[in-house]
């Protein structure tokens, strides 16, 4: 069925269904054993693989180079799906999506030809940014030195989520004059160990645990030749939070839809004869999808603002100012979005147990996975930020492009923004 069919609303584009068919069996194949690889910690190596081989990682890639062309609002709407059927692998490709969009953004043309065609080969990466300990907000103990003609790193990273499936881990190291560095190591290189480490509650499969660089030599041509990511990196990065949680939302009202539908105990204190013929738990049904459908409706409309911060960044006709407010707003949109999912999706998979008995609480249907994967997924990047932001913006048009913690623009900063926004 089409997604308007299934009544989750028309696709982001006429040819939604269609870019979406080949891959819709596999995610119903993920689904199938998404409770049992939950319940015994069985990573999904054989699903990642599976959407490798059907060339799920290429999507944004151009047809001519064995992709689909996708747009993001397609790549988003595609990530929902995954979502529902398995989170774990969604938070699994995050990194190496947003590692394509690094390499369609970055100037240097040589660089981005090597990668978008091991990207094109099925080359696959991982994260490796951050750090645990006491390492300062965005400084790195990880370092990257060169010694006769090679790049040598050493160090330890911590939520390196994906990259146990992965071919490279997308890392950041200090060099020898203290600036940040972007390189990807292989991780099959001798001195590199990768440990499933990661103790969550939810999304326990996705593999985000240590990462361990021992003198690993590194290629030249992996060193990324400008250290930023791209200009819509955060709000990528958070959408694709969003997308996953759209996802868990997604999944759970239909476990719940056909919970309800099979129950056949019904309480003194109920209204029909079953269940399914029960208008307060049909009610309780109905909130659920309905949690599901705004969530991954919000998702798409943030998608539709980081296309045009993307198309900014290729349109000759736009100035840098213009250019500059098209990646603003998209995170702004990103940012708006975050708590109002959140909320969702955390009383959706808090509710759908109101509308089952006792027996919903059995670890064996695997319902209590959705509020725990909703609520370590919801955890990241944490969402009292974005709501600062979105603030401070409505009250003094100034978007706060600094990471969370670093502080507040100053009263110059916000007298400026101010008069720039009277001039619009």
């Amino acid at each position: 069925m089409t997604n308007f069919q299934q009544g989750w609303g028309a696709g982001p584009s006429p040819r939604y269904d269609a870019l979406a068919a080949p891959f819709r069996p596999i995610f119903a194949r993920i689904r199938e054993h998404a409770v049992a690889r939950d319940l015994d910690h069985t990573l999904p190596d054989e699903e990642i693989g599976l959407l490798r081989e059907a060339r799920f990682t290429r999507l944004r890639l151009a047809p001519e180079l064995g992709g689909q062309g996708a747009s993001l609002p397609e790549l988003f709407a595609l990530l929902i799906e995954l979502g529902a059927a398995d989170p774990n692998v969604t938070n699994a490709v995050r990194a190496h999506f947003g590692f394509t969009e690094d390499v369609f953004n970055n100037d240097d043309e040589a660089w981005r030809a090597l990668w978008i065609e091991r990207i094109a080969a099925g080359q696959t990466i991982g994260s490796g940014y951050s750090e645990a300990g006491s390492s300062p907000l965005g400084g790195q103990s990880t370092t990257l030195r060169e010694h006769d003609g090679r790049w040598i790193i050493n160090g330890e990273k911590y939520y390196t989520t994906g990259s146990l499936f992965a071919d490279w881990v997308h890392a950041s190291a200090t060099d020898e004059a203290g600036e940040e560095r972007l390189v990807l190591v292989p991780t099959q290189a001798k001195g590199v160990t990768i440990i499933d480490d990661w103790d969550g509650f939810g999304q326990s499969l996705t593999a985000s645990g240590t990462a361990r660089f021992d003198n690993v030599v590194v290629d030249a041509s992996s060193l990324k030749p400008q250290a930023p990511r791209f200009s819509y990196a955060t709000g990528f990065y958070q959408l694709v939070h969003l997308a996953t949680l759209a996802g868990i939302a997604r999944a759970a009202s239909i476990d719940l839809a056909q919970h309800v539908a099979g129950r056949k105990r019904v309480y003194a204190r109920g209204n029909g004869l079953s269940a399914a013929g029960d208008p307060q738990v049909l009610q309780v049904v109905g909130r659920v999808r309905n949690a599901a459908y705004a969530a991954g409706a919000i998702t798409l409309k943030a998608a539709e603002a980081l296309q045009r911060a993307h198309d900014a960044k290729f349109d000759t006709s736009l100035d840098e100012e213009a250019r500059t407010l098209a990646f603003d707003l998209s995170e702004l949109e990103v940012s708006q979005s975050v708590t109002a999912v959140t909320d969702l999706v955390l009383n959706a998979t808090t509710i759908l147990f109101d509308a089952l008995g006792a027996s919903a609480a059995k670890r064996s249907h695997g319902l209590d996975r959705h509020w725990r994967n909703a609520r370590t997924i919801s955890s990241h990047n944490p969402r009292i930020y974005h709501d600062r932001n979105v603030g401070l913006y409505a009250v003094s048009g100034v978007i706060d492009r600094s990471r969370p913690g670093v502080g507040v623009p100053t009263e110059e900063q916000l007298a400026q923004a101010a008069a720039s926004r009277n001039d619009r």
